[in-house]
């Protein structure tokens, strides 16, 4: 897939901008606080319809303004397609694929793929289990658009139960015990078809991870990487798996009451990433963690490209700076021309003159792009 044109509009920092992607590689160079990260976001949000940097869509809009704009042109091999997200500083967002307005935002994803590196995915292996349920999300939508729509009812399940645990703390009338058992029911079937989905894509992605792991470290480190749900995980089938859910809640359900929270499901899952049999946020340098890093963005790209049938777009926001020169250089020849790659950089001394002369350079300066022969 290859993505033509990208025009942003009262987007963040950006009032009007409309930009050609003329090489499989564009690198974008300016100072910090320009705007490279935000074209990028751009990008991530026609893909996944998430932004890993804010959760409100009022902070994308440009101050002063009531609604932004993101037009793109994508062609793949089934065609072009022209995709328009517009959100609004005061209400919902709406989505539109070749001028036609989608009402069902799951029909809107798939359409474009895309992979993110940045420098806050260090924190994947740093930081809370949160992240790495978020990571594990982003790409599920990827892989299987309905999966936002399965998230999304859980979410709202969560949310809900929560609300009516709360409000009954610590009270034990049959009244309440019988609803309860209503959003105990809903929690674990929405639940249940998270925890599958998110078991199914770690089984594919953990070996892939591993082989690119092994050739990044030249074979003098194994990765492991394990989904580990907060429902004991027997068996994959979805009778097993509910059953398994509703016998967790039985079990915590004094403590439930007593915390007026939910404590079971798939909102409390971890992904455990060890290396050589140690936990990874534990073990090694800064320099190993990337490497892991590093090793799970490329799996996410192949798993993506064996799923869609088409290399999926690479956005790389100004992590060769983070990345010493021997696994920069394993990313740049992973990359080659088989993936298009939007690049962030403060400076071009990361690129031999190879690479430089195969990409188109964009200078990006208070939200300007120009384009540099």
């Amino acid at each position: 897939m290859y993505l033509k044109t990208l025009n942003l509009r009262q987007f963040r920092n950006y009032q009007d901008q409309k930009v050609e992607f003329t090489a499989a590689k564009t690198i974008l160079v300016g100072n910090n606080a320009q705007g490279k990260s935000n074209l990028l976001e751009a990008v991530e949000l026609l893909a996944t319809l998430r932004s890993h940097r804010m959760t409100r869509d009022r902070d994308l809009v440009q101050e002063g303004e009531a609604i932004a704009q993101i037009d793109a042109t994508l062609e793949r091999q089934t065609g072009v397609s022209d995709l328009t997200l517009t959100l609004r500083r005061n209400g919902r967002r709406s989505v539109a694929l070749n001028g036609e307005s989608i009402r069902r935002q799951m029909d809107f994803l798939g359409v474009l793929n895309a992979v993110q590196f940045s420098s806050l995915d260090l924190d994947l292996v740093r930081g809370g289990p949160e992240g790495r349920r978020n990571w594990l999300d982003t790409l599920l939508i990827q892989l299987e658009p309905v999966y936002a729509h399965i998230l999304q009812q859980y979410n709202h399940v969560l949310r809900q139960r929560n609300a009516f645990l709360k409000k009954t703390q610590d009270s034990a009338l049959d009244t309440e015990q019988s609803e309860l058992a209503v959003w105990d029911a809903q929690l674990a079937t929405t639940g249940t078809r998270v925890i599958r989905r998110r078991d199914r894509a770690i089984q594919r992605l953990a070996p892939i991870a591993t082989t690119w792991h092994g050739s990044i470290s030249g074979s003098t480190e194994v990765l492991q990487i394990k989904y580990i749900p907060n429902i004991p995980l027997e068996d994959n089938q979805p009778e097993e798996v509910q059953q398994a859910f509703l016998a967790k809640i039985q079990q915590r359900a004094v403590a439930e009451m007593h915390q007026g929270t939910t404590l079971v499901g798939p909102h409390r899952d971890e992904i455990e990433l060890t290396i050589n049999q140690t936990p990874a946020r534990q073990y090694g340098s800064q320099g190993q963690q990337r490497t892991l890093v590093l090793a799970l963005k490329l799996a996410e790209l192949q798993l993506i490209e064996e799923v869609v049938k088409e290399p999926p777009l690479l956005l790389l926001d100004d992590v060769l700076a983070e990345l010493d020169l021997s696994r920069q250089n394993q990313l740049l020849d992973a990359i080659q021309d088989r993936f298009q790659t939007l690049i962030t950089t403060t400076h071009l001394g990361s690129f031999d003159s190879q690479w430089l002369n195969s990409s188109q350079i964009i200078l990006v300066k208070a939200g300007e792009l120009t384009i540099k022969n």
